[in-house]
C-alpha cells in the first residue's frame, strides 16, 4: 500500500473514532437531561398532589417550580475528606431555633478555575433521620437568582469510598422557601460558595 492511501486511511479512522465519541458524549448528555427531566416532573406532581407537600393545605396557591437548565459541568465527583476529630455543629434554623449535627467530612472539588470545598454533616438529634447526612449551601445566586437561606442536597454514606457525588443539579430548595410554617436549618459558615452554582432550583415565586 502506497504510503499515500496509508496516511488516507489513518485520517479516515480517526475521524470515525472521533464521530463515535462525539456522538456518545451527545447521548451521555441527552440522556442525562431527561433524566433530570423526569425527576423534576415526579416533584411537580409531588408538590401538586402529594398530602406532604407544603402546598397541602393550599394547592391552588401552587404555580410550580424553576429550574436552571441541567448542565454536566455541576455533576461532580468530589474528594472526600473524613473529619477525624469530629464536634457537634449548632446550625440556627429560618425561623430562630437550633439543630444538632456531627462534622462528618469535607467534599472538595475544583470549579470555575478554583478548588472549593463543602462541609457534610450527619444528623444528630434524635428521630427517624438520626445518622443521615446534610449538606446545605449557599453561593453567589442566593437571594438573587436562588432562594436566600440555601440550597441542599441529597448525599449518602458509601462506606470505604474516598469520592462522593455532588450533582448540584439536582440541588433543592428546603421546604421553608414555600411555607414559613416549616423549619429548616441554614448552611454553615464554611458552605457560603464564593463563585454562582446555576444549577438545581432556582427561587419559588408564587
Amino acid at each position: 500500500m502506497k504510503s499515500k492511501n496509508i496516511i488516507l486511511l489513518a485520517a479516515a479512522v480517526i475521524l470515525i473514532i472521533t464521530v463515535f465519541y462525539s456522538f456518545q458524549g451527545s447521548q451521555d448528555e441527552t440522556t442525562y437531561a431527561k433524566e433530570i427531566e423526569k425527576d423534576r416532573r415526579e416533584k411537580d406532581r409531588f408538590m401538586r398532589s402529594s398530602a406532604e407537600s407544603p402546598f397541602a393545605e393550599s394547592p391552588e396557591k401552587y404555580t410550580g417550580l424553576k429550574y436552571y437548565p441541567p448542565d454536566m459541568r455541576y455533576r461532580i465527583i468530589a474528594d472526600l475528606h473524613p473529619i477525624q476529630q469530629k464536634k457537634t455543629v449548632i446550625l440556627t434554623t429560618n425561623n430562630g431555633k437550633e439543630q444538632r449535627y456531627v462534622e462528618y467530612a469535607y467534599a472538595k472539588f475544583r470549579l470555575e478555575g478554583a478548588v472549593h470545598k463543602l462541609l457534610i454533616l450527619e444528623i444528630a438529634d434524635m428521630g427517624p433521620f438520626r445518622g443521615k447526612l446534610f449538606l446545605a449551601f449557599g453561593d453567589e445566586t442566593s437571594a438573587r437568582e436562588t432562594y436566600g437561606a440555601g440550597r441542599y442536597l441529597d448525599v449518602t454514606k458509601t462506606p470505604g469510598s474516598n469520592t462522593i457525588k455532588l450533582d448540584f443539579n439536582l440541588a433543592y430548595n428546603p421546604y421553608c422557601a414555600y411555607n414559613d410554617s416549616f423549619t429548616c436549618p441554614l448552611p454553615p459558615r464554611e458552605n457560603i460558595l464564593s463563585i454562582p452554582i446555576r444549577a438545581g432550583e432556582k427561587i419559588y415565586h408564587p
